[in-house]
């Protein structure tokens, strides 16, 4: 597995810029890593359509641009998709939806190696990053633990909880999810 570019910048403690696609379209991502102004590029997959080929030409377009990768997933079927982009390549994850440190915790485990130590639940996957030769060696449960999780804080209980939720171990970063907060404090549309 190649280094996840955005677990080095957290790890040195630098800050990190990264924009989102919409697309599945492997060009953009090009695009975007020939301008040199971006760090990782966030697939916000919650928005689009895409399948599991397309996991495989982001991750590979990022690649080339030595781009870190991100992918934005729904609430229901998180699990499998962050697993499967892990395994295309991406190397952190978004999480929508997440209400609560129960929440948080499930989503720190479906990226984790199931192993001693690790808690998690991914397993040995025969993906575009292992193949045969990788996979269940101490360097991909490592890869693993460098998968960076990231929360989307946009319901209610999230804020009303968000110490909490921030103390959960392997939680790294944030977003801020304006227009589903308002929706679910009872004012939608208005994000001011």
């Amino acid at each position: 597995m190649r280094p996840n570019k955005l677990r080095e910048k957290l790890n040195a403690g630098e800050p990190t810029l990264g924009t989102h696609i919409h697309t599945t379209w492997p060009s953009i991502v090009e695009a975007l890593g020939h301008t040199g102004a971006y760090d990782y590029v966030e697939f916000v997959a919650e928005y689009g359509p895409f399948d599991l080929h397309d996991l495989d030409n982001l991750a590979r377009a990022a690649e080339l641009w030595d781009l870190g990768t991100m992918i934005k997933v729904d609430a229901e079927n998180r699990a499998y998709v962050a697993q499967r982009a892990i395994g295309s390549g991406f190397g952190s994850v978004l999480f929508a939806d997440v209400r609560d440190p129960d929440d948080a915790r499930a989503c720190v485990r479906c990226v984790r190696a199931d192993a001693p130590g690790d808690e998690g639940t991914y397993g040995v996957a025969m993906r575009r990053i292992a193949y045969m030769s990788y996979g269940g060696t101490p360097e991909y449960v490592q890869a693993l633990r460098d998968v960076v999780v990231v929360l989307m804080i946009e319901k209610e209980s999230a804020v009303a909880d968000l110490e909490a939720m921030l103390s959960v171990e392997g939680v790294e970063m944030v977003q801020w999810g304006g227009a589903d907060y308002s929706m679910s404090v009872g004012k939608a549309g208005q994000r001011g």
